[in-house]
């Protein structure tokens, strides 16, 4: 086996052994703390210093489990979309790892935190190397019964509500998923997606592939929160550790985005006007609908959580609008949104340490005794809402240039109300929290001055503090990222290059 092949699977062997070697040392407290740590370091070292190098030299890199020739066996695919993916998702994993070693109360990591976190890990991987439509699907049941254990975890009634309604969305999407898988192997025969869009490419006029691509869209849609099947996040999201709030929020609806991305990019572009087009109804529906349930809420996990939902409309429309512009902006709105997001449920959880809620009526005048913290609160809601030079701006001004090209004029007015509506909402958490009158604090036990809080709270500081300054950079020098997302759209646009990797031949 070669380098390179070595280095794909070992984004999937090191989480898989960090979990397996955490659940023999989960009753050894100091031991437990850190192993998940070490593990999620050793998988950020291989996908951003082995695996993009080798992305960026190579474009494409597949390899064949057990060796089977392609189409047949398991075919995992690293282009540069998906090296994208793993790098960020292990950037935040390792992230909320160290956040988790505080976040998370022993008793929790005595059942196990640590090793589903690390198994929900593996699983977001293997949907970013998937290179066949059942293995994804296995990958999507993996995260689901990794993210059930961790939304149940505490045993509140609220968390188990939460955990019914998640679960039971999940189960219906996996439904509609496998019928769909059923009706593609149908169709061509065969289950890897390489081959899959070479058929359809060869047949574009089967009538039933219509019909598979409303059966793909429909679970992926639930996973990523797409009007009208968001209702489940906003009622799942508020209720576990912040630690299992902000992972779930960062990459679990991506995962749903990355799946459209890839297969209404490379299998399902026989009708794209369409398809495509009830994207982007979706999408515009998507971004109302949640920044006006941010709007009527007073609660900071639910407003985030809220605008988790409008936030994915901005990426969906940007594969709606189906140009590589607009592919590079709907891949750079996912990296700053994963960023922001994860980081402003990182500090909602330092705000609930300090003040004992998260509701905007019991936090008042949080700037006063933490100026510090509260300016990185404020440059990551700005980014969040898209204020120059923030990465959230320039994501946004992709999108509405791809909207101009293509003379979608009605999605543009979308995309600029709801950036407004999502800047009013960010500044309502920062008059109410953050700059309001300062409360006199209850007779209990809180955190009172900023320099007790990055003194005895550094696990919680250090994650924030990092992707407050990643935000940061990516809005000030936004070429880099801005150069591989176009690499990883052009890639996308072009599926006869994804074609030729994996089964040799562009025929």
């Amino acid at each position: 086996m070669g380098y390179e092949k070595i280095i794909i699977l070992l984004t999937l062997i090191i989480p898989m052994l960090t979990a397996i070697i955490s659940l023999f040392f989960k009753k050894n407290r100091i031991v437990n703390n850190y192993i998940s740590i070490i593990g999620s370091s050793l998988l950020l070292i291989t996908t951003t210093a082995f695996l993009f190098p080798l992305i960026v030299e190579n474009e494409i890199l597949t390899t064949q489990v057990g060796g089977w020739k392609a189409p047949f066996g398991i075919t995992i695919v690293a282009d540069m979309f998906s090296a994208i993916m793993l790098v960020i998702a292990s950037f935040v994993g390792l992230m909320v790892n160290i956040y988790a070693l505080e976040n998370i109360d022993y008793k929790k990591k005595e059942f196990s935190f640590f090793v589903f976190f690390q198994f929900l890990m593996m699983a977001v991987n293997g949907a970013f190397l998937a290179g066949d439509i059942f293995n994804l699907y296995v990958w999507f049941e993996v995260m689901l019964i990794s993210s059930f254990v961790l939304l149940v975890l505490g045993n509140g009634t609220k968390q188990l509500i939460a955990t019914v309604k998640y679960t039971l969305l999940s189960f219906i999407a996996s439904a509609f998923l496998l019928v769909g898988v059923g009706m593609i192997y149908g169709i061509s025969g065969s289950l890897n997606m390489a081959d899959v869009a070479l058929y359809f490419r060869e047949h574009p006029n089967e009538p039933l592939m219509t019909v598979a691509a409303v059966l793909f869209m429909l679970p992926f849609a639930i996973k990523a929160a797409l009007f009208p099947l968001y209702f489940w996040l906003p009622d799942s999201y508020h209720t576990p550790k912040i630690s299992v709030t902000a992972i779930f929020s960062g990459l679990l609806t991506k995962v749903g985005v990355y799946a459209l991305i890839r297969c209404f990019t490379l299998i399902f572009i026989h009708d794209v006007h369409y398809t495509h087009t009830i994207l982007m109804v979706a999408a515009g529906f998507t971004m109302l609908s949640g920044v006006f349930g941010a709007l009527s809420k007073v609660n900071m996990r639910r407003i985030l959580s809220f605008h988790i939902v409008s936030q994915v409309g901005y990426m969906v429309l940007g594969l709606a609008l189906f140009t590589p512009l607009a592919i590079a902006g709907a891949i750079f709105y996912i990296i700053q949104h994963i960023l922001a997001k994860t980081n402003l449920f990182l500090i909602t959880g330092v705000v609930e340490k300090i003040k004992g809620t998260s509701n905007l009526k019991g936090v008042s005048g949080l700037y006063h005794r933490f100026p510090v913290f509260s300016i990185i609160f404020l440059v990551v809601a700005l980014s969040l809402a898209g204020l120059p030079p923030l990465s959230g701006f320039w994501a946004k001004f992709i999108l509405i240039k791809a909207g101009f090209e293509q003379q979608e004029y009605l999605m543009i007015f979308v995309v600029l109300i709801t950036g407004l509506l999502t800047l009013f909402s960010m500044m309502k958490i920062w008059v109410n929290a953050f700059w309001g009158k300062q409360q006199e604090e209850p007779d209990r036990n809180l955190i009172t001055n900023e320099k007790s809080l990055f003194k005895e709270h550094w696990s919680l500081l250090i994650p924030i503090i990092l992707m407050a300054s990643f935000t940061l950079f990516i809005g000030l020098f936004s070429m880099p990222l801005m150069k591989y997302a176009t690499i990883a759209a052009e890639q996308l646009m072009n599926p006869l290059q994804y074609i030729e990797a994996v089964l040799g031949t562009a025929n």
